[in-house]
């Protein structure tokens, strides 16, 4: 294949082509919402994104996966996906962000993937990642993981042009954030916790007028700090990542991916560089997209889909009349 036709064949599938990959996997998804079982719900969204992504011509590698290949059957970090007749491609993917959401039929679960050049995206293992994210239009390197949260939510508000108090923080809430939460309060910041879904978490400073989100502070999974970086790519913002290894048993399982200075603080092109595209399906209702809503004989569902290379964002609302192939699948 001429490199003019591979750009061809990768330019289509890294627009609509990939949202029929996450629409498929939050539809699965969406029939075990609320049923209470996290692991169903997962693994439904696998499946049916590992069927999608086979069907696509591409030599894809999973390189944020559910997991290494011991641990997870399926979409596990090294597998193989695609038919094998298209470019080699880096492919980041969360079928069911937010399993709990999804398990308790809670807002913001999303099926969630990001396509890449080959080895532009970051092969994060599956550990916590220290995170820092804002949205677009403020200064290079205005916020950064060496800095307090104090000084971070100082320079942000100078930059925004707001007294401190008007700035809203976003994080995770767990036991792990309490001294950051209380820093956070000292300052007159308003916080908003989440119970889970930190990609969306992060994706949201980049609207702080319409999300109220005006900057991602704390410790989540590196897989979705991978994914986050990956859509921040596309609309822009900044964000830093510092993997946070507990043991010896997770810094030789980093190098072992590649990792080579496992304590790195990991700028945004580190994490996610190239043409990157990124895309998410709704599978419960969120700030950001709908949920997948089930009628006679018509699915439908929302997605938005980002490219970084042209800065393209598309909000996809799809109406599906293939009920019986749904259905089946």
């Amino acid at each position: 294949m001429s490199e003019i036709r591979e750009a061809a064949v990768l330019d289509r599938i890294l627009t609509l082509e990939i949202v029929r990959v996450v629409e498929r996997a939050a539809v699965s998804a969406a029939r075990l919402r609320g049923m209470g079982n996290e692991k169903d719900a997962d693994q439904a969204a696998v499946d049916a994104m590992r069927r999608e992504l086979n069907q696509l011509p591409i030599q894809g590698t999973v390189v944020i996966g559910e997991g290494e290949r011991d641990e997870a059957p399926m979409l596990y970090i090294g597998e193989e996906v695609g038919n094998k007749n298209g470019p080699k491609v880096d492919i980041a993917l969360d079928p069911l962000e937010g399993t709990t959401l999804c398990a308790k039929n809670q807002p913001n679960s999303l099926a969630v993937i990001s396509i890449a050049d080959e080895g532009s995206l970051l092969n994060a293992p599956d550990v916590y990642m220290d995170k820092i994210a804002i949205g677009p239009g403020y200064p290079e390197g205005l916020v950064d993981l060496d800095r307090t949260a104090i000084e971070n939510l100082t320079a942000l508000a100078k930059a925004k042009g707001v007294p401190i108090n008007e700035i809203n923080v976003c994080i995770l809430d767990r036991p792990r954030h309490a001294n950051l939460i209380e820093e956070v309060r000292t300052t007159g910041a308003a916080i908003r916790l989440i119970g889970d879904g930190d990609v969306q978490g992060v994706i949201h400073t980049t609207d702080p007028d319409e999300t109220g989100i005006d900057i991602y502070m704390g410790i989540g999974g590196a897989p979705e700090g991978v994914l986050a970086a990956s859509a921040l790519r596309c609309i822009g913002g900044q964000m830093q990542g510092r993997l946070v290894i507990n043991n010896e048993e997770q810094r030789e399982r980093a190098i072992r991916m590649g990792v080579t200075d496992p304590s790195k603080k990991f700028e945004m092109i580190e994490m996610a560089g190239g043409d990157v595209t990124f895309a998410a399906t709704g599978v419960t209702d969120g700030n950001m997209l709908s949920g997948v809503k089930f009628g006679r004989g018509v699915i439908k569902t929302e997605t938005v889909v980002m490219r970084s290379t042209t800065g393209t964002v598309r909000w996809v609302k799809t109406e599906h009349r293939e009920f019986e192939k749904f259905h089946l699948d």
